[in-house]
């Protein structure tokens, strides 16, 4: 039984609570012709028991927005209420599409009135949440999910709620401030900020170490959050894009209430290094939970790719590209990779460019800097922005080059600060600090070489400053992305007012300068900036005399370069374009099979082709039971032994299933292997009747006491002279690599290497060899870890083509066919043994049990998780097998009586 919670709506005075409808980039029109209906929704109060057995079968949300719980509370680290996952099979009949954006912050303002009572709202136009819209198409529905940044009175909260959600079509979460700290204050800017700008705390002044009491409130918030989109979500139609770091846990929260929520997520922020982040102790939650996301997307290829090798190295997952998309394969969902950095709004910009109030102040700057030079900073008060060692660099440069002094102004603009703290007082107190020893060296009465503007500007008194500076320099030693020069370069633009007072000619050429950090997201973006390392003081101020002393006309070619990439590559075109991927990713959704499985923030769905199913035990018992002919064939290494076991050797549980299966006579049993017959001899040899194939079929043996034979006639193995001395050079450059001489190839395993490097040393070595073997009758492929070279020809799907021809020789046509295994050499039997089932090979009847390891693409029909449940499989059927014999010695046992 489902118990739903209804909440009606109150109405709410006019007199409490006011609107301030802001006419921005077209978002008035979202205003019209809305309705408020009744909610029914479906909360879920505990956290990370997140599986049970059986899921309740939810009814379809409607498209309207529905009321919203405004109580918040702390909720246990490791409980759930008994529930699971809504699969979503139903159809919607709604057709517009909607997109549901999730963010730390609501893109509203919120102002108090003077008298104390009710709120007046009002777009807040420099969210990005708000910008990306434009992006988004005109029959895009766009519904916001977050908090206000101004604390609501409980007693207010309903009211606020409806308001926001009537008007703005905003979903406020009201957190409790001591939660709200811990979240924010506490996990997200004390330690994954730090952790992610590459900072460690080595000791308690470098920073917080993990509080699990913070991390308690971050998957707190982030299920308050999941309960707010669950009240708005139409899972079948609805979009739903997350945005940053604050939120990095709530795609499991959704994809576990809604197994095909069509879920984006994009960090802002930079994502570090492997060695860096693995010190973080929730780091395996955080990434699964990220890829219970359907597109991740980040700034630039180095984020992605320290994500990619974060889930290499800590959870096992390869990623492959196809088709110029990345994607990374879990459970059998794609979860697709996204690379590109966001944009700047033109049309704002445009708009306080061509404000009377910027122009004045233009005049006024101008003014101000008679004859000078103005270099600028626009940077927030905090530990990675650098602005204490661009305050050196132009102390450097007034030492190193003294002809600068009197014409040469460095306007600092100190944004405040958006977390708080030590660190933050620090780096205020070194600012003002430096500021004041470079005024006093090298100021005079008239001239203040270094101006810091630590108060609040409205925003066309910073654009005003933008339109007046030579050069903008960018000095952060680590950001996500930084939208300073994106700003800079169009405000350098300008307009024909602007110019007329700045007093240049219209006509010509616009020109700025970048000096921008290397450690910067928009910095690959920026080709014709001056890049640096912040930290070389040298470097920055030979880079700022540069910036100064270059060319007009290359600064003009360089910044009409800018300004091209930069009013193509604006917020609309980032949001049309993560969109589109998230519908091309999310497009088969509707034809897979999904089923939420694991415990806690571990929790992920398995997605399936409708035609790629798990075996079922019963299902192939009742089919081995009603059957006369059987052939089985088992790959070892992956199949029956897990490939991360330290000894190879088949256990005794292994040894007697196998010989339970060979004693039977209705069956034919093979053991296809990569191993050498050598070794597979002495492994097996307690199996008499159990026929082997050794080196992927190179050589075959149908029983213990029969002679060895080869599928394939080889000339010679020349080709080994050229191969071994290859693969040695990798050897001896790859550490936890080895070489593996068989009688047929020659295999190089690099599963005790690094990861990163032997997979790059593996694909270097492939080609290598495909070189110098091109005129060989020689195979070269790579595996699971290996790069193998064996003679053209060699398969497993020779050896299932074998078993299949001698048991068609002796009359007994196959009605029950078992193939197993685990890795692409073994897909040459799937297919052999399925374009069998149309041949003359089979019986008519014929079952056919083509099974794979895993979830993942394959020719096989069927798979199994892991190797315990293939034993599990094979002990039923050997079972069944003793159980017919005893049956079949009792039933002659009556007969003699």
């Amino acid at each position: 039984m489902v118990l739903y919670l209804v909440f009606h709506l109150k109405i709410v005075s006019s007199k409490k609570i006011g609107v301030n409808f802001s006419h921005f980039g077209g978002f008035d029109r979202i205003f019209s012709g809305y309705q408020i209906s009744k909610m029914a929704s479906r909360s879920y109060s505990n956290l990370l028991d997140l599986t049970s057995g059986d899921s309740p079968a939810f009814g379809q949300v409607g498209k309207r927005l529905i009321r919203v719980m405004t109580v918040a509370g702390i909720i246990s680290d490791l409980e759930d209420e008994n529930n699971n996952s809504v699969n979503s099979d139903s159809s919607s009949s709604v057709s517009q599409d909607r997109m549901i954006i999730v963010g730390n912050q609501l893109p509203i303002r919120a102002h108090r009135r003077s008298e104390g009572e009710g709120w007046d709202f009002s777009w807040d136009e420099d969210s990005l949440l708000l910008q990306l819209k434009d992006g988004l198409g005109e029959d895009v529905e766009v519904i916001y999910i977050g908090c206000l940044k101004e604390e609501v009175d409980p007693c207010e909260q309903d009211d606020v709620a409806q308001t926001l959600l009537e008007v703005f079509k905003c979903v406020p979460a009201f957190l409790p401030r001591d939660l709200f700290d811990r979240f924010y204050h506490g996990f997200c800017k004390q330690q994954l900020w730090p952790l992610f700008h590459y900072m460690l705390p080595l000791s308690p002044d470098l920073g917080s170490r993990f509080d699990r009491s913070f991390w308690q409130a971050y998957v707190s918030v982030n299920k308050i959050f999941a309960d707010k989109v669950m009240e708005v979500i139409n899972p079948d139609d609805d979009f739903v894009w997350v945005h940053d770091y604050h939120l990095m846990v709530l795609p499991t929260f959704l994809r576990k209430r809604f197994n095909r929520v069509k879920l984006g997520f994009f960090l802002h922020s930079p994502f570090p290094s492997s060695e860096i982040y693995r010190t973080l102790p929730v780091r395996d939650e955080l990434l699964r939970a990220l890829l219970n996301s359907d597109l991740i997307g980040f700034h630039t290829f180095d984020y992605a790719r320290h994500f990619l090798s974060c889930c290499s190295r800590m959870l096992g997952l390869s990623y492959q590209s196809k088709r110029g998309y990345i994607g990374l394969e879990y459970y059998g969902r794609t979860v697709s990779i996204k690379i590109l950095p966001v944009g700047i709004h033109m049309g704002q910009l445009q708009s306080v460019l061509d404000l009377p109030e910027t122009e004045a102040r233009v005049g006024e700057l101008k003014q101000q800097f008679k004859d000078r030079t103005v270099l600028l900073g626009v940077d927030d008060m905090d530990i990675f922005k650098g602005i204490s060692l661009k305050l050196l660099a132009m102390e450097q440069l007034l030492f190193q080059h003294p002809e600068w002094s009197r014409k040469v102004v460095l306007v600092q603009i100190a944004n405040p600060a958006r977390g708080r703290g030590k660190d933050v007082q620090e780096v205020q107190a070194e600012t003002y600090s430096t500021m004041k020893r470079i005024n006093e060296r090298f100021g005079k009465p008239d001239y203040q070489p270094v101006v810091l503007i630590d108060t609040p500007l409205q925003f066309y008194e910073r654009i005003a400053y933008y339109v007046i500076s030579e050069c903008c320099l960018v000095t952060a030693v680590r950001d996500g992305m930084n939208l300073i020069p994106y700003e800079y370069i169009v405000c350098r633009q300008g307009n024909d007012r602007l110019d007329r007072q700045l007093e240049v000619n219209s006509s010509l050429p616009k020109k700025s300068m970048l000096v921008v950090s290397e450690f910067i997201g928009c910095s690959p973006s920026l080709s014709g900036a001056i890049r640096v390392n912040p930290w070389n003081i040298d470097a920055v101020a030979e880079a700022m005399n540069s910036a100064i002393m270059m060319q007009e006309s290359e600064k003009q070619f360089r910044h009409e370069k800018h300004y091209r990439y930069v009013s193509s590559h604006d917020v609309g075109y980032w949001a049309h374009s993560f969109l589109q991927d998230l519908e091309r990713t999310c497009r088969d959704h509707i034809r897979r099979r999904c089923w939420g499985i694991g415990f806690g923030l571990g929790f992920r769905v398995i997605a399936l082709d409708p035609n790629f199913r798990k075996l079922s035990v019963e299902h192939i018992v009742s089919a081995y039971k009603r059957t006369k002919n059987r052939a089985i064939l088992l790959d070892y290494d992956g199949t029956m032994m897990p490939q991360t076991s330290i000894s190879k050797t088949p256990n005794s549980e292994a040894i007697s299933i196998l010989n339970s299966l060979c004693r039977d006579p209705k069956n034919v049993v093979f053991l296809v292997s990569a191993r050498d017959k050598q070794t597979l001899s002495e492994w097996f040899s307690p199996c008499e009747n159990l026929g082997i194939a050794a080196e992927h079929g190179y050589f075959l043996r149908v029983k213990y006491d029969a002679e060895w034979e080869t599928c394939v006639s080889v000339a010679d193995f020349d080709w080994k002279q050229v191969a071994e001395p290859v693969m040695k050079l990798y050897t001896g450059t790859t550490d936890g690599s080895s070489i593996e001489a068989k009688e047929s190839a020659l295999v190089w395993h690099y599963r005790y290497a690094d990861p990163d490097f032997g997979a790059c040393q593996a694909k270097e070595l492939l080609d290598h060899l495909e070189s110098v073997l091109a005129n060989e009758p020689v195979s070269v492929k790579s595996g699971q870890h290996i790069v193998e070279v064996k003679p053209q020809g060699v398969t497993k799907g020779l050896v299932a083509e074998r078993l299949l021809s001698l048991m068609k020789q002796k009359g007994k046509l196959p009605d029950f066919v078992l193939c197993v295994g685990d890795d692409r050499s073994d897909e040459d039997m799937f297919e052999v043994i399925t374009s069998a089932m149309a041949g003359p090979s089979l019986s008519p009847i014929a079952e056919v049990f083509a099974c794979t390891v895993g979830q993942k693409p394959s020719k096989a029909k069927y798979y199994l998780d892991d190797t315990s449940e293939i034993i599990r499989m094979l002990q039923g059927l050997a079972t069944a097998s003793e159980l017919a014999a005893r049956n079949s010695i009792s039933q002659l046992s009556f007969e003699s009586l």
